[in-house]
Parts: C-alpha cells; sequence; structure tokens
C-alpha cells in the first residue's frame, strides 16, 4: 500500500481528520486545513476559529513561505471597555489572565484557512471541514488533557451562561465538562458548513461580522466592522538559518519565537554540544546559558553587550541584531495557549501549523460555537501597561512553526505549543536531532530544561547527581518530579528519501500523537 504522508498533532483526532484527507488523495495542505478545523473542535481550550496561527508552508519543489494569519490590535483604543481579570489554577501556580470583551483581538484563522485553501489545496472546502463537522455534531469524548485544560481555564469558560452552555458538563449540572463525558457544539458544525458555502465574507463581513461588531459597541468590546473588513493575511518569506549542515526556516518578524531561535543556534554553532554528551552537566549548563543569552536578546536590543565569553562577536551578525532591534522590539506580543500539527506528503509538501486563541475572552458569538480570543489579554502585552498596545498593528508571537532541510532531500518538520517555552522546546529538539542524531521519538521525548527570568527549570527524567549540580549552579531553580505540558509539545514529522520512509512523533506532554498515512 502506498504510504501517503505522516502526521503528528497535539489530539487523536486532529490527526485523524488531518489523515482522513491525505487517505482521499487531498496534499499536506488539505489535511492540515482539515486539522486545523478539527482543532477548533476537539481543542478548544488551546484554539478557536476565533483565534490565530501560523503557517509553514513549503510547496514541492518550492521555497518555504510563512502565512501568518494572527490576532491583530483594533484601529483604537477607547476607555470603559469590558475588561477584566480571572484567575487561572495550574496545580503548582497560579495566574491572573483578563478577559471580556474589551480582551479581543482581531481574529484571523478563518481568514488564514481560505488563503491557504486558495493558494495550496486541491480539495473543496466542503470537503476539508467534513471531519470537523461531523465531530462537532456526535461530540467526542474529552481526555485527560483537554479536562485539565478545561480546568486551568474553567473561569473562563464559566464567565457567562452562554459559555456554560456550551462547555458545561451534561451530567453534572452548573459544573465544567470533564474527563470521559462527551463534548459537542453544534452550533460550530453549522457554522464550518456555513464557511464552506458562503466562504470567509461570512466572518469579516457577513452575519457573524455583523453580531461581532453589534456586541462590541454594547458590551465594552473594540473591534469594529473597519477591524474585521481590514484584516489581511501577510505570506511572508521564511526566516532561514544554516546549522549543522542541515537549513532550517522558522517564523520571520514580526514574530519572536522564530528570530530567537535562530539567535540561540548561531550561539550554539560554536560550542559542539553533541560532543558534551546528552544530559550531562556541561550539557545543560550550555543550554541554560545559551537560553540566558537569548533570554536578553528578547527583552533588550543591546544584544552586542551580551557576556561575551559565551557569545563572541562571531556569533551575533550585525543584522540579524538591527532586524531584531527594527522589527521585533515595541511590538505587542502574545505568548499564551496554543496547538501545533505537522504533516508531510510523498509528493514533497510540507506544513507546520500553530495555532492559539489566547485563553478565550470569554465571549461566545450568539449561535456559532465560537469563542474569540483574548490576545489583549496579557500582563506582558506592552511594557507599559495594559490597554497601552500599538493600534492597528499585527501582533508578535511567540509561536514558531520550523522546517528542517537536511542533506539528501531529508525534510522534518516541527513545531510547539508552549506558551514563552516554545522556542527553548524547539531548540532543544533541534538539537537532539541534529547535534545527537536521536530518533524522532527519543528526540521529542528526552527531558528538557527552561530558563527564564533568573529561574532554572529541570524536567524531570535527568541523571540525579546532575541535576542537583545544575541546581547548584543556578540556584534559583524548580526541579521538577514529571514530565509537564509546561515544557512544550513537539510535534514533528519526518521524511527519508533515501530510505523512502515516513516516521513521526507526537509529545505527551501534550497529548501528542503520530500517524502514517
Amino acid at each position: 500500500m502506498k504510504t501517503r504522508g505522516a502526521i503528528a498533532a497535539g489530539h487523536t483526532e486532529t490527526a485523524a481528520a488531518a489523515a482522513t484527507v491525505l487517505e482521499e488523495g487531498g496534499n499536506a495542505f488539505d489535511a492540515a486545513m482539515a486539522g486545523l478545523c478539527a482543532a477548533c473542535m476537539v481543542e478548544p481550550g488551546l484554539t478557536s476559529l476565533g483565534g490565530g496561527g501560523f503557517l509553514l508552508a513549503r510547496p514541492a519543489g518550492g521555497a518555504a513561505a510563512m502565512y501568518d494569519f494572527f490576532a491583530h490590535t483594533p484601529k483604537a483604543r477607547r476607555a470603559g471597555v469590558d475588561f477584566f481579570p480571572v484567575l487561572c489554577d495550574f496545580g503548582a501556580a497560579q495566574q491572573e489572565f483578563h478577559i471580556g470583551m474589551g480582551s479581543i483581538a482581531t481574529p484571523g484563522t478563518v481568514k488564514g484557512l481560505f488563503a491557504v485553501h486558495a493558494e495550496l489545496c486541491s480539495m473543496p472546502m466542503a470537503r476539508i471541514v467534513e471531519p470537523a463537522v461531523a465531530l462537532a455534531r456526535t461530540g467526542v469524548r474529552i481526555d485527560r488533557l483537554q479536562a485539565f485544560i478545561f480546568e486551568v481555564v474553567g473561569n473562563i469558560f464559566t464567565a457567562n451562561a452562554a459559555c456554560r452552555a456550551v462547555f458545561g458538563s451534561p451530567t453534572r449540572a452548573g459544573q465544567l465538562i470533564g474527563e470521559g463525558e462527551i463534548f459537542a457544539n453544534p452550533a460550530l458544525a453549522g457554522t464550518l458548513e456555513a464557511l464552506a458555502r458562503e466562504g470567509e465574507e461570512l466572518f469579516y463581513r457577513g452575519e457573524i461580522a455583523r453580531r461581532i461588531v453589534a456586541d462590541c459597541a454594547a458590551g465594552g468590546g473594540l473591534l469594529t466592522m473597519a477591524d474585521l473588513e481590514g484584516y489581511r493575511v501577510e505570506k511572508r518569506r521564511a526566516l532561514g538559518v544554516a546549522y549543522r549542515g542541515a537549513r532550517l526556516f522558522t517564523n520571520p518578524p514580526p514574530s519572536t519565537g522564530g528570530i530567537l531561535i535562530a539567535f540561540a543556534l548561531e550561539l550554539l554553532k560554536g560550542c559542539r554540544p553533541g560532543s558534551l554528551g546528552f544530559g550531562s552537566a556541561a550539557h545543560l549548563e550550555l543550554l541554560a546559558r545559551i537560553m540566558e543569552l537569548t533570554n536578553r536578546a528578547r527583552v533588550e536590543s543591546r544584544l552586542h553587550e551580551a557576556d561575551e565569553a559565551a557569545a563572541t562577536d562571531a556569533l551575533l551578525d550585525a543584522g540579524f541584531l538591527e532586524t531584531y532591534r527594527a522589527q521585533v522590539l515595541g511590538r505587542p506580543a502574545a505568548r499564551r495557549g496554543t496547538t501545533h500539527l505537522s504533516v508531510l506528503d510523498a509528493a514533497g509538501n510540507a506544513a507546520s501549523l500553530s495555532l492559539s486563541n489566547g485563553e478565550g475572552s470569554g465571549y461566545l458569538v450568539p449561535d456559532s460555537g465560537v469563542v474569540l480570543n483574548n490576545m489583549l489579554g496579557e500582563e506582558d502585552i506592552n511594557p507599559h501597561g495594559l490597554q497601552k498596545w500599538p493600534e492597528d498593528t499585527r501582533m508578535s508571537s511567540m509561536m514558531a512553526p520550523t522546517l528542517i532541510e537536511q542533506p539528501g532531500g531529508v525534510t522534518a518538520v516541527l513545531g510547539s505549543g508552549g506558551s514563552n517555552r516554545i522556542r527553548t522546546a524547539i531548540l532543544q529538539v533541534i538539537s537532539n536531532l541534529l547535534d545527537f542524531q536521536m530518533p524522532l521519538k527519543e528526540a521529542v521525548e528526552s527531558p528538557r530544561i527552561h530558563f527564564e527570568d533568573g529561574l532554572l527549570n529541570i524536567e524531570d527524567g535527568y541523571h540525579p547527581p546532575v541535576a542537583a549540580a545544575l541546581a547548584e549552579t543556578f540556584p534559583e531553580n524548580r526541579i521538577w518530579d514529571e514530565k509537564n505540558l509546561f515544557f512544550g509539545g513537539v510535534h514533528v514529522v519526518r521524511f527519508n528519501p533515501g530510505r523512502g520512509d515516513f516516521a513521526g512523533a507526537g509529545d505527551p506532554r501534550r497529548g501528542g500523537v503520530a500517524r502514517i498515512v
């Protein structure tokens, strides 16, 4: 039987929707868009048609390009908006987010779906949405990860009667839907079918748009018809970087994730981590120092002032730094709930898709089944405080869908969820693949670290004396006693033409599943 491709995703049904389309002769982009629609149904705590995302697309024989359909700030700020804090409980920690009509940025997911369909897909939109429509009508059993995410953001999904009606437990009155229960969203099924018939205009000029605008005007939101009508998908040249004989392509500015991964790889080039032994004290200290310098790159424009013992002038390209200064700093940044889907097909098409809805605003567009984003509700969206974002500006993101091309035509596609841990998760998997030559499953499942704001997080799985030594070097630390979704969720697929085989690995930290079709 002919192999049609490989898929790695954050939910069994997301992967199944993509696989169904591949099995019927669709290409990688058809499969990715089917997965996008399914994810909006089965991963509602992470993504929605009311959010945004990025697709790194490399058509067979073509160049890699980034489709940026992320959230866009409204054209005008105003006082008196519906904008309030909620506390979300992650178990080990709590975090405050802001929701309400005033937290909604202009969504791009629907525009992205149609832009990619017009340029890259081969199947009709009605067929692409069909798996998601079936899931929304018949329902899907809530798994442990989705139940945990619902628990974390429960205060958002129970913020009002409309949300409670969709996301409430079918058996426990007044409670949020939980593990093992069936979640259905027939209104979303109707919305997907209507979009397939009527096109994106329904969401940006038509009935859905008019309802969003009217509710924002009446309820303290910021979106106007000018915001929705003016939204455009930005198609950008992917950011390219060479590493260990491979060529990598990832998300360019104005988003931050890709350029910070590229910066970290530039630092790693001269350090040869593969010679240190994976998980050794020297290897982990090197990674932590690289992360420390990359943090400095994120918060400062003066990258040339970084510690030259770890980053010499030869590793700090002036043009790279100027790009960071000019195009990244000062942009509003969103670094929240995210999911990812990777697809390769037998024709050589590659799709790396990252999606986010933040935590959700708590606003459900009536009769649509769609919760809009809360991308304006993050404390670090602007150093000068909330509600001071630049107007009419494409938001920055840490999402970094990535493509690796190796000699001999070996191609890998990867990306991750995980908020601001996305860049360190992807960096470590890239290094595992190219420095340590690990198989995909090992590269994804090996333990990780994350350094930020002076705190080193050390995931369970390292040799205890090594973790203890690292904790002495970095006194501000947290040693985890488990593998945890905090450290990202990297889903990766790879094709090796020399062997003629596909491989895939879904990250178990985030419900990952891989399928060879």
